[in-house]
């Protein structure tokens, strides 16, 4: 089980694999996040066409009921309170496909396989709010002197209830590697406990590295809590890998475990990354526990990512998100144990500090809100790193009105993409956005993983929140806004750099896509909300 490896400089490492090497990754090339939508999607329509097929040998005798019943679809749908984009995308579905469509949109509403999560996760919300409370203090002097900072952190308080800190220390990474490096620094250092919840997890040089760290923590009495998503069972992992952790002293568990027969289970993933040690430092950002986030191998060119890592009394945030994930299929939750309380709330540096959550079980896009807080407060620029971009109108509004206002916009954007046909649709945004003054360039170099906003030398977040339709509606996120902190110059100076390195897309770059990917984007585009 565990083995010394040797790295390319030649050091040598201590690092613990728990699967055979041929077992590692082959899943992972037969299923990629589009695949195993459309995979579940595939099982799903099957059953509900066989449904419709049944139902068409009476259809003769049925077309007024029909008729009606798509009718009375189309204006339930119209008066939802899904997003315009989303309500579109099944009126298009709905009348195009008539019966089967309605069928398939009741089907996906009623939310098969994820009933109890839903629960359980409200009613921990509700119990973990009273955990925390604005500084009433702070909150008043905001009120005062920051009226716009004021107003945000009253919105997350009242969405998911974590407060804003004044004072707190952060270190940006503009590399996985960087963050890698560090993170082994701080994980050897603990002496309480270790919180890591992580959407991705696959074996090798860096997931090695860190286990055989854990695996000796919890041998010096450190509690250690290791938590996945259930896609990592179809792309990395085994179903028992979390026994396989749980074998080396360490509590382990997987996220929704991926049932993929007649469930929704495809969406409201856990895309959360945080690393959480002692109460004394947390990290969060775009970089999962995979070798190709610290390019120790190579996928799709050079990968960039980012993450930053937190230290002072916001670090509480951090370890309330993740019990409150962990909590959900407990009994006797419990949160914040005086263990597990923040032992470096007396730094003192200026700034504001405010982490959030996100879920998609509730109405609030609180992601998509604070970005579009920070274009509409915007003043000078706004540069963001993502690795798609698949918008909803909202968010297409805020970009060209910042753009209009005079607002420097500049996005930076794969060149080589991980998902080609998710690549495509991210593309089929470009000409309207650079016809109002959006710059848009794409990282020549490699694939861009970062998610990274930047404003004014004053604000920006760093997070786990990409801007498409998946992170903003359909997954549980995180994130840090930071504002007056010596880390949004180091975010400003990698975004300069990086953008060195990254070539600008003009109109004329438009009109020489492959006609093939454009044709597909554009299609895609139009039941994007729905994937």
């Amino acid at each position: 089980m565990s083995s010394n490896k040797f790295i390319n400089d030649g050091s040598k490492v201590n690092e613990i694999f728990l699967l055979k090497k041929g077992k590692r990754g082959i899943l992972r090339m037969l299923f990629g996040r589009t695949g195993i939508v459309l995979l579940l999607l595939t099982v799903q329509i099957l059953l509900l066409f066989s449904v419709f097929r049944f139902l068409e040998s009476l259809l003769p005798y049925l077309v007024g009921t029909l008729l009606i019943f798509t009718i009375v679809m189309v204006i339930h749908v119209i008066n939802s309170e899904h997003n315009s984009n989303v309500k579109m995308s099944w009126v298009i579905m709905i009348t195009l496909i008539p019966g089967f469509g309605g069928l398939l949109y009741i089907f996906i509403q009623k939310d098969i396989g994820h009933r109890l999560i839903k629960k359980r996760f409200k009613e921990i919300v509700k119990e973990s709010k009273t955990e925390f409370s604005q500084q009433e203090d702070l909150m008043k002097n905001l009120k005062v002197e920051n009226k716009s900072l004021y107003n945000l952190a009253t919105y997350t308080e009242n969405t998911g209830g974590f407060p804003i800190y004044k004072g707190g220390r952060t270190k940006y990474f503009p590399l996985g590697e960087d963050a890698f490096e560090e993170m082994i620094i701080q994980l050897e250092k603990a002496e309480k406990f270790i919180f890591m919840e992580y959407f991705i997890i696959g074996e090798g040089h860096m997931w090695g590295k860190i286990l055989k760290v854990l695996s000796d923590k919890v041998k010096e009495g450190v509690e250690v809590r290791v938590m996945y998503d259930g896609t990592c069972e179809l792309t990395l992992l085994p179903h028992n890998y979390s026994k396989k952790l749980k074998k080396l002293g360490i509590s382990s568990k997987v996220f929704a475990p991926i049932r993929p027969f007649l469930s929704t289970h495809y969406n409201y993933r856990d895309h959360r990354k945080i690393l959480v040690i002692d109460g004394k430092v947390a990290f969060t950002g775009g970089i999962n526990l995979a070798d190709e986030y610290i390019n120790k191998i190579e996928v799709y060119g050079h990968w960039k990512d980012t993450a930053i890592m937190i230290q002072g009394g916001a670090v509480d945030s951090f370890t309330l998100m993740f019990l409150q994930m962990w909590n959900i299929n407990e009994e006797n939750r419990k949160y914040m144990d005086d263990k597990y309380k923040s032992k470096l709330s007396n730094i003192k540096e200026e700034g504001y500090l405010l982490p959030f959550g996100d879920s998609p079980l509730d109405s609030d896009k609180v992601g998509e809100m604070i970005y579009m807080d920070i274009l509409n407060r915007a003043k000078n620029y706004v540069y963001i790193m993502t690795p798609y971009l698949i918008l909803d109108g909202e968010m297409i509004s805020s970009l060209k009105f910042a753009a209009r206002r005079g607002v420097d916009i500049k996005i930076i954007m794969p060149h080589i993409p991980d998902k080609k046909f998710v690549f495509a649709q991210s593309r089929t945004y470009y000409k309207e956005l650079i016809k109002t003054g959006v710059k848009i360039y794409e990282y020549t170099p490699g694939f861009m993983h970062a998610k990274v906003f930047v404003s004014d030398n004053i604000r920006g977040v760093v997070g786990t929140i990409n801007l498409d339709y998946r992170s903003l509606y359909h997954h549980f996120e995180c994130g840090l806004y930071i504002e007056e902190v010596e880390s949004i110059m180091d975010i400003k100076d990698d975004f300069e750099k990086t953008l060195k390195l990254s070539q600008r897309v003009t109109l004329e770059d438009i009109k020489k896509y492959n006609i093939f990917m454009t044709i597909s984007g554009r299609v895609l585009k139009v039941i994007a909300p729905l994937m």
